[in-house]
């Protein structure tokens, strides 16, 4: 018998490639360079270990004569060189920033996940149950959006932190922090999955559904869920940037990552102590990462939003 793998292998690779998705991420030089930026970023963050010059959070490693070296010059009484320079602990910048990005990520993905798996299992609920159902979980994600999602996010960290024990504060502070983001962004996966819940359990192929005899939690997640979940991953992608702004503001208002594992927010907290003494690089370089991250998220995902609209195709 021929072996037909090596046919429908190229075949399926082909249709990909010519998918309505691949040819508008070809044609669009901002999403191409978005993607770019963010693998950059988010390999760097996971390799930190490897591709970063210095442990900065190890103390064995550090020298206190190296502080505030700027960018780019060797240390006046080490000879040591740093390319982004160091701060007043003498630990180097760069180094700083790829360990500071793996816990803006680590929270940004979670607390997304969670609010993804929250929002879209409450929407589901609502759009299909309706009735008093659909009436509470609205109803609460209305109070909810009255209120800033910052707000939101500080309330629910500062009540999480205050239960629990101090002994074991520093260490489920990252913990605390994903579910204070988490929940604070779930309403608008919910909003948007009851909406298109509503519309499609009234197509003909959920109706056949319950024909046959399928139970309401089976046609919600093997019919209706499928269905539902472009705009999901388009608002989840977008979620992502605002959850890394979300930690990075939690974290310079001294709520958020514990300075033992200090995220790309505490960096900036650290450095706009030092910004009017003239060590500029030291604020200026994790602003700029953040910056970088966010806009390359938020472009990518805008480019998502068009590209899964059949209204633009």
């Amino acid at each position: 018998m021929a072996d037909t793998s090596s046919d429908i292998r190229p075949t399926r690779l082909r249709r990909a490639w010519n998918s309505d998705i691949a040819w508008s991420f070809r044609h669009a030089p901002v999403a191409m360079v978005s993607t770019l930026v963010v693998v950059v970023l988010i390999l760097g963050a996971v390799l930190a270990p490897l591709v970063a010059p210095h442990d900065p959070f190890n103390p064995a490693t550090l020298n206190l004569m190296n502080g505030f070296t700027p960018p780019g010059v060797a240390n006046q009484f080490t000879g040591d060189f740093f390319v982004l320079g160091t701060d007043d602990q003498g630990r180097d910048v760069f180094s700083t920033i790829l360990y500071g990005m793996r816990i803006s990520l680590f929270v940004g993905f979670s607390a997304v996940l969670l609010a993804m798996v929250l929002g879209v299992t409450l929407g589901l609920l609502a759009g299909y149950a309706g009735g008093w159902t659909e009436t509470i979980i609205m109803r609460i994600a209305d109070v909810q959006l009255t209120f800033p999602a910052i707000l939101v996010a500080m309330l629910i960290f500062g009540i999480a932190k205050g239960i629990t024990p101090p002994e074991y504060r520093d260490q489920m502070a990252i913990w605390v922090l994903i579910l204070a983001i988490g929940l604070s962004d779930w309403v608008q996966f919910a909003r948007v999955v009851r909406g298109a819940t509503l519309v499609e359990k009234n197509k003909e192929y959920v109706q056949a559904a319950r024909l046959i005899g399928r139970t309401p939690f089976a046609i919600m997640l093997r019919h209706i869920l499928p269905n539902v979940l472009n705009p999901v991953l388009v608002i989840a992608t977008i979620s992502l940037a605002l959850a890394i702004i979300a930690e990075a503001t939690l974290s310079f208002l001294g709520v958020g990552a514990p300075p033992t594992k200090p995220s790309l927010g505490t960096l900036i907290r650290i450095g706009q102590e030092f910004m009017f003494s003239g060590e500029w690089w030291i604020l200026f370089f994790p602003a700029a990462t953040l910056l970088a991250l966010a806009l390359s998220i938020n472009l990518l995902g805008d480019w998502l939003r068009d590209a899964l609209n059949p209204r633009l195709r």
